[in-house]
Formats: structure tokens, sequence, C-alpha cells
């Protein structure tokens, strides 16, 4: 598991990219602790090419800062939603301060 460390002004963001697997069932998923209102997350538009089929395709996800002042702990699994008690296959973890800017 990778665990990144980034501060964000309040109104900046970051992309994130992470290797996807939906080929094979799996799909990224994230949960934000700490100071839950201090970033917003969301996926960003997947790219307009067409990918050749079976071929792993990459997520990128926007994280923005939001409350100056804040920390937050992201936490990003690949899972396979049919079989939730199966561990991650991948894991990564985002650590955000937000600063006043």
């Amino acid at each position: 598991m990778e665990v990144r460390e980034v501060a964000l002004a309040a109104g900046e963001s970051y992309e994130l990219t992470l290797a996807g697997r939906g080929a094979r069932g799996y799909v990224w998923t994230w949960q934000v602790t700490g100071d839950e209102d201090a970033v917003s997350v969301s996926e960003a538009a997947p790219a307009t090419e067409r990918p050749l089929p079976g071929a792993s395709l990459e997520r990128t996800y926007v994280v923005r800062g939001r409350c100056p002042g804040g920390r937050a702990r992201i936490r990003f699994a690949q899972i396979r939603p049919p079989y939730p008690q199966e561990a991650p296959y991948d894991e990564f973890v985002l650590e955000v301060e937000v600063t006043a800017g």
C-alpha cells in the first residue's frame, strides 16, 4: 500500500491517477477520515478514447481542499463489489493537509 502526503490550499485541487482493473470486476472506492469536510473527492471524466477489449483503464480522482486548517486521510481501495469479504486487490492512502493558501 502506497501512502502519499500532499498540502493543498483551500480551493486547490490534486489529481490522483490509479490503475484500473475493471475487466476483472474491480472498482476503486474511497473513504475520507479525519476532518471529512476539509476535502472533497470526485472521479474525473474518463478519456473519450475507446480502449482495447480487456485493457486496464486508469481512473483519475480529483481531491479538492475545502477548509483551511483541516487534515484528512483518504483511503482508496480496489475491490470487487460482488465479493465484499475479499481483501482489496490494491490500496492507496492520501494524507491531505489544507492550508490557508
